[in-house]
């Protein structure tokens, strides 16, 4: 059986993972007396284009992990188990991975879709959990 709780371990380590590569970016251009610590506005585009991509996937990441995570603690704490809800989870991760990775391999028409199609799935998948979740606690 799976376990949705994986996913969203993964999820967050993942989430984690970009913010700890944007940080080491900052951290040596500071170090190397590049740029200053107040230098790195969120609102303008700052660094490579390489780093502004990770920039906004670990943004995109942190939109999308608190929907997740009341999901899945929700449906823990129910004490409900689902297969299907389960597998949703899993989905939804590998939805995360496909859509950070064509946000980092660029911003032509089919990144774009792709990326697109990475956000779509994450989304049908939580509302099919969301639909799970009210009929198990109904």
């Amino acid at each position: 059986m799976f376990s949705s709780l994986f996913p969203l371990i993964a999820f967050t380590a993942w989430t984690i993972l970009l913010v700890l590569i944007v940080v080491s970016f900052r951290t040596a251009q500071v170090l190397a007396g590049s740029k200053k610590s107040n230098e790195f506005p969120a609102w303008i585009q700052h660094g490579s284009d390489l780093y502004w991509r990770i920039h906004r996937a670990h943004l995109n990441c942190v939109e999308g992990l608190p929907v997740f995570a009341v999901l899945v603690l929700t449906f823990i704490l129910s004490g409900y188990q689902n297969d299907t809800f389960d597998l949703l989870a899993w989905i939804v991760f590998g939805a995360r991975i496909l859509q950070t990775s064509a946000h980092l391999s660029g911003g032509g028409v089919w990144n774009v879709n792709v990326r697109f199609t990475g956000f779509i799935i994450q989304y049908l998948c939580f509302t099919a959990m969301l639909v799970i979740l009210v009929r198990s606690i109904l």
